[in-house]
């Protein structure tokens, strides 16, 4: 009866979540297209713009998971973290791929120039390296595999948050507002992690 209840839910929320996940690059793609709106005069900068804030939010909500669960004992919240966490990497894809072909134009000189002139442009290539390597290894027959290994591995994830903050605030120029409230949301989280760590060490 249970396990008959719990692929009810999963039938429903799991197809609705992936909507709503997918709803931000639906939406930025109907304004490319003059659909519901424009992207503006400067449509590549509006584009990375969107891309970034979009990757960094569903990085925050798959830290948000654990937590969720340990506060309210909802464990069945834990089986959408994987989905929410490929489409973080999905959104810091499209960020790059922007960034690269359109930014940079394919051109590798001025790729390496940013990368090594630019601080902030290494820190978002380190996260992004990061979150490939979580997105590569979430499968289920890849962490059977990697067994002891695999959940060091995807506690990362909090490494990126840093990173990605990190890299936003170095990026912007003059309103650091949402840095500074992405910190303030990682810093909450982390410290829920450690107090329910040191619950359960005790």
């Amino acid at each position: 009866m249970f396990v008959k209840k719990l692929n009810q839910i999963q039938s429903f929320w799991k197809p609705l979540i992936f909507f709503i996940c997918l709803s931000p690059f639906l939406l930025i793609l109907s304004n490319t297209f003059g659909l519901f709106g424009n992207l503006g005069v400067n449509q590549v900068e509006t584009l990375l713009d969107y891309f970034g804030n979009w990757a960094l939010r569903f990085i925050i909500i798959a830290l948000s998971i654990t937590p969720i669960r340990q506060i309210t004992k909802w464990n069945s919240v834990s089986r959408f973290r994987r989905m929410i966490g490929l489409f973080a990497f999905f959104y810091a894809l499209m960020h790059f791929f922007i960034w690269v072909t359109l930014e940079k134009e394919f051109r590798l000189n001025k790729i390496l120039e940013d990368f090594f002139e630019r601080p902030f442009i290494a820190l978002g290539f380190m996260s992004l390296f990061l979150l490939t390597a979580l997105a590569l290894t979430s499968f289920i027959k890849i962490r059977l595999y990697m067994k002891e290994y695999w959940q060091p591995l995807h506690n990362m994830v909090y490494v990126i948050g840093i990173l990605s903050i990190w890299h936003y605030w170095w990026q912007v120029k003059k309103d650091i507002t949402e840095p500074i409230i992405y910190a303030t949301i990682l810093t909450f989280l982390l410290i829920i992690r450690i107090i329910y760590k040191r619950r359960n060490v005790n």
